[in-house]
């Protein structure tokens, strides 16, 4: 009777752990960020036409529906991409390069330098790999492939471009913004 009640104790703490679940893809409700606890915002699942490429999740320190508001801080956030699909480094640059043109309107040469940079941090991707991007404020934003630091880039600015990627006017979807807005 014991183990059973221990067991039960256990899978409800395991449970409670798991906040956000979308596509067979499982997130944390929490994460560290230096000294500072972040939560899971929402989780978004970027499709191109029906195949499921990745699913991400958007970490802030308080949750936060409004995109405008979340790029005008200036707080820890991190971004976990959870790929379910193969994407080649040569195609994320792509990816960057679009979404700079598509969300961050007369871009500086900083920071399409800075987007130059976190190209090179790309690695081929596979099902079950992960990026990370944690920006803190006057460190910048950090870039993890498949959980090796690849580089941080300085400035809020380059967070701002970044994060815009994924919650800004052009993002990979609609669904996709509202999910990491936790609509």
């Amino acid at each position: 009777m014991r183990t059973v009640f221990a067991l039960l104790v256990l899978l409800a703490v395991a449970v409670g752990a798991q906040a956000g679940e979308l596509a067979g893809v499982t997130m944390t409700d929490t994460t560290q960020v230096g000294d500072q606890e972040l939560v899971l915002n929402g989780m978004g699942l970027r499709k191109k036409a029906i195949v499921k490429v990745y699913v991400a999740g958007l970490y802030l320190p308080t949750k936060q529906n409004d995109a405008k508001k979340i790029l005008d801080s200036d707080t820890p956030r991190q971004l976990v991409m959870d790929f379910k699909f193969g994407v080649s480094a040569e195609k994320m640059c792509g990816a960057w390069d679009d979404c700079l043109e598509g969300n961050v309107t007369e871009a500086s040469d900083q920071i399409k330098a800075d987007f130059k940079t976190l190209c090179g941090h790309m690695d081929d991707m596979g099902k079950g790999d992960k990026m990370v991007f944690t920006y803190v404020p006057g460190k910048g934003t950090e870039s993890s492939v498949k959980g090796q630091s690849k580089g941080t880039i300085a400035g809020k600015p380059f967070a701002d471009a970044l994060y815009s990627c994924w919650i800004g006017p052009n993002p990979p979807g609609e669904a996709f913004k509202k999910g990491l807005l936790g609509e």
